[in-house]
């Protein structure tokens, strides 16, 4: 089984948040504490980071769960919950991150970068926090956030300096185990190399001065045939770990058992990279003849190597040192490296619509907002219509025409939305509850709601 992996999935599930605690001070000679329920821990994340130490996707193709530890509930005496541990999810630098519908999402393309895979869900609030001049016994809390939980499809692009290139059963293999220490599987038969291979060379090492050595890692990628870049024979799982190498080394077969000349493998090979990506034509290449020890055709101005007897080995590893030089330089010259995130998580409210007269409100800060314990408590309700309100949530469904008794969900919530003289929010029945003490204070009887069978006979 094959120890390099370059695709797998991954079930990112941050820690939810500890619930806040409903609690009253209770001390000697006191009648009446008041509110001291502390608040919940928040959940751990879950964060990808690119690790050079990472060579493949091998640790998710078993295990591919990752989850993070849950915050603690609050407790009495205004005790907060402890947060969950983050996790951090170690990956090979050049991991590109897809949703499940297939959208690339963010480009872990450089060592330490980070991405947060699945946010942890907030704590929730203790009846503390809801003490007020009008609200002097708070007997809600608020519960904890759930924690993210998702689907990813990983897909590892190697970031090599050279990228070994050419037809099945060329000598890429020979070649990179002549240069480096790495031992791939070698056969005289085509497609013995079905993941990619690397190994790290060391040229221009002067002896007892190692740190004069030019050091570059070179990719034996396994042989392309024609119609690579349409996908056949794998032609794009193998195409993929050529986008980011920094220099091309294009092999072809000089021996008599090759299958076309070396100028139609050049060709084939030329037209399939540019047909799968158009600017790796751009970038540098080495094109030289292999199995000289039994060539039997010449290339004009093409350099040949045997990677059996080691003729022109040294001079093909200086000349790619060199050009990795060059790339490497240039790079140096242009901005700082940034985390590329191709579609952020969106953090808006959205309205949609689910049914004749039924809505569902979804975005975060709008699904926080109903996240009590209680929602059969007057005064819990009270505190979402006013956070609601905040929010700007009224507004979305006005313009969205949503009508009188429609019902509206958020989260766990769901209530029948009105709309009056005084405002709009929950249901008749549960704004009557919640307000029945102040209107009757203004106005001596309920009004404001539009009900035709309310009671008229002025009691």
């Amino acid at each position: 089984m094959s120890s390099f992996v370059d695709s797998a999935q991954l079930h990112a599930k941050a820690g939810d948040g500890g619930a806040g605690c409903v609690s009253f001070r209770r001390e000697a000679h006191v009648a009446k504490g008041g509110p001291d329920g502390g608040d919940g821990g928040k959940g751990g994340d879950v964060w990808l980071v690119a690790d050079h130490n990472q060579a493949s996707l091998l640790g998710f193709r078993d295990h591919p769960f990752r989850r993070a530890t849950d915050g603690q509930h609050g407790t009495s005496k205004r005790m907060h919950g402890s947060n969950g541990k983050d996790i951090i999810v170690a990956v090979p630098v050049g991991t590109l991150v897809h949703s499940q519908e297939g959208e690339l999402l963010v480009d872990l393309s450089g060592p330490g970068d980070r991405w947060l895979a699945a946010a942890g869900g907030l704590g929730g609030q203790g009846n503390n926090r809801f003490l007020s001049n009008q609200r002097r016994a708070p007997a809600f809390a608020e519960q904890g956030e759930v924690g993210e939980e998702r689907w990813y499809n990983l897909e590892l692009k190697l970031q090599a300096d050279v990228a070994l290139i050419g037809f099945p059963n060329v000598g890429k293999s020979t070649l990179i185990s002549r240069v480096s220490a790495a031992r791939p599987k070698i056969a005289d038969y085509p497609f013995t190399t079905l993941v990619p291979n690397l190994g790290v060379v060391r040229v221009g090492a002067r002896s007892g001065r190692p740190q004069d050595a030019t050091e570059y890692v070179m990719a034996d990628i396994p042989g392309l045939i024609e119609g690579a870049a349409e996908g056949r024979g794998l032609g794009h799982d193998f195409l993929r770990h050529v986008e980011r190498a920094r220099v091309l080394c294009v092999l072809l077969d000089l021996s008599e058992f090759a299958p076309l000349g070396p100028e139609e493998q050049l060709a084939i090979l030329l037209r399939e990279l540019g047909d799968y990506q158009a600017d790796l034509l751009d970038r540098p290449r080495v094109v030289v003849g292999s199995k000289g020890d039994v060539a039997a055709q010449e290339v004009e101005g093409v350099p040949t190597i045997s990677a059996v007897t080691g003729s022109g080995i040294d001079a093909l590893s200086a000349r790619l040192a060199g050009l990795v030089l060059e790339v490497r330089s240039r790079e140096a010259e242009q901005n700082e490296h940034q985390v590329v995130v191709h579609k952020p998580v969106p953090d808006e409210i959205t309205l949609e619509r689910t049914g004749e007269t039924n809505w569902r409100v979804s975005g975060r800060s709008a699904e926080r907002a109903v996240r009590f314990q209680d929602l059969t408590d007057d005064q819990a309700l009270a505190e979402i219509v006013k956070r609601l309100k905040d929010l700007g949530v009224d507004r979305v469904l006005n313009r969205a025409g949503v009508r009188d008794g429609d019902v509206v969900t958020i989260g766990p919530l769901s209530f029948e939305w009105w709309r009056d003289e005084v405002g709009s929010g929950l249901d008749r029945g549960e704004r009557h509850r919640v307000t029945r003490r102040e209107r009757l204070a203004r106005h001596g009887r309920l009004d404001g709601v539009g009900d035709d069978d309310d009671d008229d006979d002025g009691s």
